[in-house]
């Protein structure tokens, strides 16, 4: 998983304001992680969206 604590806390350091943060795209959140992003896998995709299911489907 990300270090998204980590990863708000240096963002909001170098001024971001939080919006800005969580508008980032997947090539901004990696080079933000430093490159070591890792992807999700598909059973850690699944659950993820089993914990967290799109309102209204």
């Amino acid at each position: 998983m990300l270090p998204w604590d980590e990863m708000l806390r240096a963002a909001l350091s170098a001024g971001m304001p939080v919006a800005d943060f969580w508008a980032l795209s997947l090539k901004e959140w990696r080079w933000l992680a430093g490159g070591s992003a890792g992807g999700l896998n598909s059973h850690d995709l699944a659950g993820l969206m089993e914990e967290f299911p799109d309102k209204g489907q």
